[in-house]
């Protein structure tokens, strides 16, 4: 989920009622500690009770491979009272794997677990102290000793994307293993992965025999999906759309106050190309806004749509 749901759509999804909570993109720790204007870069929230503005609860995660360097960055972590530590050990990218991060350490349970142990004396027990692992690097040789090691190391709810690191988002997800893990720890386990829709987040339960489900990808592509579960309703893509419309526009408003001018349209289209797989006007609004690379044109457009930009203040 790097560079997708960030502190912007966060704000934008968690105004749809539904979230426990959120997990912020990761802090890569690497031989020094981060200060506190890191953390807060990256969760603004804590800045409000580490919750965003709809109350929704936003946990901080963190990623490395030095236990002692981890634990420092936690315990700086703990002055900014952040609603709850999170470890990465699911992220497949490369350029993560490369310098000993995310899914890349799934072949050293015993690492995992003095990670976990050093964090766990870092963080108070008030305070939720949680991880996510794949099912391994290539194979699932070691999914038992790594989800053991995770328990056993402290960490009070353990999410299980059921993938390994090469097999990347390629479907499917094996939620037996998510299930072959939680048999083995005494911590409860969380179902993640390939999660797009209803039906699915009722495969996934029954296939895994979890009580909780993680959404990743498919609550960007579907915003209303958690609370369709939560309430049994039926999907009405209109009215939800109608819903959707303006947050796209304040969402649109958002990123271009974070980043500069010409990283701002992709990011209206990396998510536009998720909502387009529900979401038909998402499809119409995509097509057209896909050649565009200018700002002021984009708004332009939007505002032909009925969807006027009103610059956005903190």
């Amino acid at each position: 989920m790097e560079g997708l749901a960030d502190d912007v759509l966060r704000e934008i999804l968690t105004r749809i009622p539904g979230y426990d909570h959120a997990v912020t993109e990761f802090a890569r720790v690497s031989g020094s500690v981060l200060p506190r204007r890191a953390f807060t870069r990256l969760s603004p929230e804590l800045n409000n009770g580490s919750r965003t503005s709809s109350g929704t609860p936003v946990r901080v995660q963190l990623l490395g491979s030095d236990p002692e360097c981890m634990a420092d960055n936690a315990a700086q972590l703990v002055r900014c009272n952040p609603s709850g530590v999170d470890l990465n050990f699911g992220c497949p990218a490369p350029t993560v794997n490369r310098h000993r991060g995310g899914a890349a350490l799934l072949d050293e349970p015993e690492l995992l677990y003095r990670i976990a142990c050093a964090v766990r004396k870092a963080v108070p027990s008030h305070i939720p102290f949680t991880a996510k692992m794949r099912l391994g690097v290539t194979d699932t040789g070691k999914a038992l000793d790594c989800g053991r090691a995770l328990a056993d190391g402290g960490v009070v709810e353990l999410v299980v994307h059921a993938r390994t690191k090469t097999d990347g988002y390629r479907p499917p997800a094996h939620w037996e293993w998510v299930g072959r893990i939680a048999d083995v720890v005494a911590v409860p386990v969380v179902a993640n992965g390939e999660v797009w829709s209803e039906a699915d987040y009722a495969r996934c339960r029954a296939v895994s025999g979890a009580t909780h489900v993680m959404l990743g990808r498919g609550a960007v592509a579907d915003p209303f999906l958690a609370q369709r579960i939560r309430s049994g309703a039926p999907a009405d893509r209109d009215v939800e759309w109608a819903t959707l419309a303006p947050l796209l526009v304040e969402f649109w408003a958002r990123v271009q106050d974070k980043v500069q001018p010409r990283h701002a349209p992709g990011r209206l289209k990396q998510w536009l190309n998720l909502l387009r797989r529900n979401f038909p006007g998402a499809e119409a609004l995509y097509q057209q806004v896909r050649p565009l690379g200018d700002v002021a044109v984009i708004n332009a457009l939007l505002a032909s749509h009925g969807l006027p930009v009103a610059p956005h203040t903190t």
